[in-house]
């Protein structure tokens, strides 16, 4: 039900916007998000927002860089990325729950998950 795209090869500094395609209308999701799994480290979650009201949350190491949107038209979710960093090169993963909203993404495991999508920062 959701298909992330967007990822590929930049350089340090550089800009990217990964796209999350929902199958329905995001309004029946309760929260949207993502997280990434870099090589040999946990999955971490990064950002997430709420479709009743917008709301949205991004983790610390991001939030200056990184931001969250929707379009509801589109039925999409966006993570815009600026100023990338070497240390983001993961795997990106669009997430979302019918139930549970965005808070609960940073302490649970959302029901929905797309295929994701590599993104490397190098020189």
């Amino acid at each position: 039900q959701l298909q992330a795209f967007g990822g590929g090869l930049v350089q340090p500094g550089d800009s990217l916007r990964l796209s999350c395609s929902a199958s329905g209308r995001i309004a029946g999701f309760a929260g949207m998000g993502w997280f990434r799994q870099a090589p040999e480290k946990e999955r971490e979650w990064v950002s997430c927002l709420s479709t009743s009201d917008g709301s949205t949350i991004t983790a610390d190491s991001v939030k200056d860089r990184f931001a969250i949107s929707r379009d509801n038209a589109e039925n999409m979710v966006h993570l815009q990325m600026n100023s990338l960093q070497s240390s983001d090169t993961a795997v990106y993963y669009c997430a979302a729950d019918r139930v549970r909203h965005c808070i609960t993404f940073l302490t649970t495991t959302p029901d929905y998950w797309g295929q994701g999508t590599q993104v490397t920062v190098s020189s």
